[in-house]
């Protein structure tokens, strides 16, 4: 069973291809799109935190009863999952970080962020969400036309709040981060040379930032085979 959670700007959609070659080997898949984006994009507003996405991710785990779940993050879902982690840790069988922001408690998505000048400019012309740069930075020249069309603002003020963290991730045993060598990125250096001191099995691949777009059938194996064996110690 998987749940794959998107990142900044983009929605369940950007799963479409990885949740169904998942499901062709008889997995049960789930994606989520978090509030104000994707098709839920209507929703956008100055209310939507990063609680309220920590909510979404949680709230799917409740209401479907997941359990034994291989949970997939990539780029900002980091953050949001690294919080629903403090109540659902217990469910997650196994832990894939792709290019994914790994927070620590008390950092705020705005400390951290590959594009803060897009923070700064929606909170002073009184935007409740961030204009998206243009997918070619990070999908392959082949996707970034109808990737770009689909992405939609990111709400801004999830990266306003403080995260709180207790160590429940870290206290998953079988974690796993991808990181992507094609897409140049100091911040995710920085998150996958903190997840190879904290336990994580790292493993580096020539994909763009968006594999699960690019290579889905790669990433899609990765997941499975992550779901029926166990990381070498």
């Amino acid at each position: 069973m998987f749940v794959l959670i998107h990142g900044a700007w983009h929605g369940a959609w950007c799963w479409q291809t990885v949740a169904d070659l998942l499901r062709a080997e008889g997995h049960q898949v789930f994606t989520p799109t978090l509030a104000g984006l994707g098709e839920r994009s209507h929703l956008l507003s100055f209310d939507i935190t990063l609680e309220t996405h920590i909510a979404d991710i949680v709230d799917i785990f409740t209401t479907e009863r997941l359990d034994d779940v291989v949970l997939c993050a990539h780029s900002y879902g980091g953050w949001p999952t690294s919080g629903a982690l403090e109540h659902i840790h217990r469910r997650v069988r196994a832990l894939v970080f792709l290019d994914a922001h790994l927070p620590q408690d008390g950092q705020r998505g705005y400390d951290t962020s590959n594009h803060p000048e897009k923070i700064d400019e929606a909170l002073a012309l009184g935007q409740p969400g961030t204009d998206h740069p243009h997918a070619s930075e990070f999908v392959s020249a082949e996707n970034s036309a109808w990737v770009n069309d689909l992405l939609t603002k990111q709400p801004v003020g999830v990266a306003l709040q403080p995260i709180r963290l207790t160590g429940c991730r870290e206290a998953i045993k079988k974690k796993l981060y991808i990181r992507t060598t094609k897409y140049v990125s100091n911040r995710f250096n920085q998150c996958r040379d903190d997840a190879r001191t904290t336990g994580w099995q790292v493993l580096e691949t020539p994909s763009m930032h968006d594999m699960m777009i690019d290579e889905p059938k790669l990433l899609a194996n990765i997941l499975t085979t992550l779901a029926v064996a166990p990381l070498a110690a």
